[in-house]
């Protein structure tokens, strides 16, 4: 009703609201009222059908569909708090009067007339209801009077509560969304059982102009709208002081949109994307629509009905969910943890967790770059390649290198973690223990390009431009993501043949015409046989060295990994049957791990990643039979002279003398800390044959990356 219409009303409403009550009682008799029985269930538009998703064992877990505009709901899903939001903003007298509301009506236009505009709707709850399903918009006097009739009559006949939950099921809250179930998806991103205090009162803010209040549009009228309903919820006493205070300063998350940051003052947060699957597993889910939609594009996905029968196994699942959040449970918000599982023999994901909530980061950072994030430094958890490079050129497991802590060519040095030294050592103690400077030596003796070339065949891209590259590759300086950590290493477990990850065994059309079918996958052999037995072999002594105690209780390998500065830490551990990465890190890049749960020192892959690893995977294998690695061949040291001599990689040149190196000299008379050093072995129980070094953490990251002089001690 137009402003100047309700100044007049105010003046003549007290001379008239008597008479005009009893004329709408009157004919509220007679007048017919065909009420439907049921509202009609919501369609999605003709030609379109959401693609189901299953699990691993054919149980349907969540839908791709496009957006809908409106989404049936049932009376229980909606929240009292919702409720009572929109009762206290839009009729405060709703359980009391008989459908039309004269003093609710003259409190509305006083209020206008005192704020110079429309602040209070006049219309109950029971007519905007009446307006929006049979009378229409139509500003007639006529209209009015039918429209406060019908009310009058529906208040008789349907009971209050029924009357609300077909008013919140049709009302328009702006941005298509018709009704609080498509509203609360379409900005929250979540159920409408799951709305906040503060997130149900912005909605029920929308209601009188959802174009004026709109929070992606109008973030500051929406704001400013959220916090007069709180102040009206707190009024009608629905909250105490204590709740009105929080929910007026909690931060609320919409999902998509591109509007520009929120003036200073308002806690409002606009994440991406907004969701269009609903599954518990949101994660998981992201990765099968991105991979189906690189194949078959986003229209199929969400629109053209496929059947899509993941690789997804539930119970592995809610263990490595379960596992996750007890680590970062009591930590800060901007601390993440990714945990990707696959089946090394056909490349199955088994399990993935992409963050801490998806909800509040939709970055998946189990896909690295893939999934709008970043691919992270993989530190120590490289060290296996270039060792596998080695062993593929002939290299022996027992050749032997200086372990001494700093390692110097023209403007690169290198360390060991903590400044640790070692004396002579071979490569398969140099493994278990992590130390750096007997893998920069390797590299620099096996050659960059080869040892890329090799990661490149397990599907880990190297950089375009490897001209740039130096021996910190060893280390770890390149990038990788957990979900690429995880199908690499089962490649080890494959002993040496590698499956293509995927996240789905079969797709069908809405026809039910197979698309893809990888129920049979192809294997690709990219390692012999011997090089990945002795690679297993040897890493099983790891759990005996960089990550003592971190062992399963049957045969398993793994390594650890960690950064510079402690920035990244990660744990790549697998069985023959299943191969699991374990990444640590802040979503801010550059933040270093340290003072996490009271640990001063920075994280290592040995201690939190290790750990979850540990905790998930003792549940994961433990339905599936237990198995041991392939006894490794002899490997006799067969070297090409020529091959060595030309360095095919990177040349640093000579190394400096000792006395050129920051931290002092070395004197080879020192005796090394005490390693472990296991020997070839296929018993289930990890070596144990020597103490680790004393620090007992892990070690090597890059250190002096890329040329530049190490700041310290490199973490693993």
């Amino acid at each position: 009703m137009p402003f100047f219409v309700r100044v007049l009303t105010l003046v003549s409403v007290t001379t008239v609201a008597v008479p005009i009550v009893v004329l709408v009682t009157l004919l509220a008799s007679v007048i017919f009222l065909p009420l439907p029985a049921v509202l009609p269930d919501a369609r999605p538009p003709q030609g379109v059908q959401p693609s189901r998703m299953y699990d691993i064992n054919g149980n349907l877990i969540g839908e791709f569909r496009e957006f809908e505009l409106s989404k049936p709901v049932e009376p229980e899903d909606i929240p009292e708090v919702l409720k009572e939001a929109v009762i206290s903003i839009e009729d405060r007298r709703f359980y009391s009067h008989g459908g039309v509301d004269v003093q609710g009506t003259m409190r509305a236009l006083w209020a206008d007339v005192r704020a110079g505009e429309a602040v209070q709707g006049g219309s109950t709850i029971t007519q905007q209801y009446v307006k929006n399903t049979y009378v229409g918009n139509e500003r007639t006097l006529s209209r009015k009077i039918r429209e406060a009739v019908l009310a009058s009559q529906l208040d008789r006949q349907v009971d209050k509560d029924e009357v609300l939950f077909r008013y919140l099921q049709q009302i328009f809250l702006g941005d298509g969304a018709i009704g609080v179930g498509a509203a609360a998806e379409t900005y929250f991103g979540k159920s409408v059982r799951d709305l906040s205090l503060s997130e149900a009162a912005m909605l029920a803010g929308l209601i009188p102009a959802p174009s004026r209040y709109e929070p992606r549009g109008n973030l500051q009228r929406a704001e400013e709208r959220r916090k007069l309903v709180l102040a009206a919820m707190l009024s009608e006493r629905h909250i105490s002081q204590r709740q009105h205070d929080e929910a007026v300063a909690q931060t609320l998350f919409l999902v998509g949109g591109d509007a520009p940051p929120p003036p200073e003052g308002v806690p409002v947060t606009l994440i991406q994307p907004r969701p269009r699957f609903e599954t518990p597993y949101p994660y998981f889910a992201d990765y099968v629509q991105r991979h189906l939609a690189a194949r078959y594009g986003d229209r199929a996905v969400f629109e053209q009905g496929l059947e899509i029968y993941t690789t997804l196994d539930p119970r592995m699942q809610a263990e490595a969910q379960r596992a996750v959040g007890a680590t970062l449970e009591g930590t800060e918000p901007g601390l993440e943890m990714s945990l990707v599982s696959v089946e090394p023999s056909r490349g199955y994901v088994m399990a993935l967790v992409g963050g801490r909530d998806f909800q509040v980061s939709s970055v998946n950072l189990a896909l690295g770059s893939d999934g709008g994030g970043l691919d992270r430094q993989t530190g120590s958890t490289f060290k296996p390649f270039v060792l596998a490079t080695a062993l593929e050129e002939g290299v022996s497991p027992d050749r032997t290198y200086s372990g001494r802590n700093n390692r110097c060519f023209p403007g690169k040095c290198f360390e060991n973690f903590g400044g640790s030294s070692y004396g002579t050592i071979n490569l398969r103690a140099a493994t278990v223990n992590s130390v750096n400077t007997v893998f920069v030596q390797l590299l620099d003796d096996v050659g960059i390009d080869d040892t890329l070339d090799l990661t490149e065949s397990l599907a880990i891209e190297a950089p375009a431009d490897r001209s740039q590259l130096g021996l910190a590759v060893a280390l770890g300086a390149t990038g990788a993501s957990p979900l690429e950590m995880a199908s690499a290493f089962g490649v080890f477990a494959a002993r040496g043949e590698r499956a293509e990850p995927t996240p789905v065994i079969k797709v069908l059309d809405s026809d039910g015409v197979v698309l893809e079918d990888n129920s049979e996958p192809s294997r690709a052999r990219v390692l012999k046989e011997s090089t990945a037995d002795t690679l297993n072999d040897i890493m099983r002594g790891v759990f005996g060295g960089t990550a003592r105690g971190k062992d399963i209780d049957r045969p398993a390998a793994g390594k650890t990994g960690t950064t510079s500065d402690s920035k990244d830490a990660w744990f790549v551990g697998y069985t023959p049957a299943l191969s699991t990465s374990v990444w640590m890190g802040y979503r801010d890049e550059g933040r270093p791990l340290v003072g996490i749960k009271g640990r001063r020192q920075g994280v290592t892959g040995g201690s939190f990643p290790a750990e979850t690893w540990q905790d998930y995977m003792r549940a994961a294998v433990e339905p599936i039979p237990v198995t041991d690695f392939t006894e490794p061949a002899p490997i006799l040291e067969v070297i090409d002279a020529a091959k060595r001599e030309a360095r095919k990689g990177f040349n640093p040149g000579p190394e400096k003398e000792p006395s050129d190196t920051p931290g002092g000299s070395y004197s080879e008379d020192l005796p090394p800390p005490a390693v472990a050093t296991p020997s070839a072995t296929t018993t289930t129980a990890p070596p144990t044959t020597t103490t680790t070094k004393p620090d007992d953490e892990d070690d090597g990251g890059p250190g002096g990356l890329f040329g530049e002089p190490p700041r310290g001690p490199p973490g693993d």
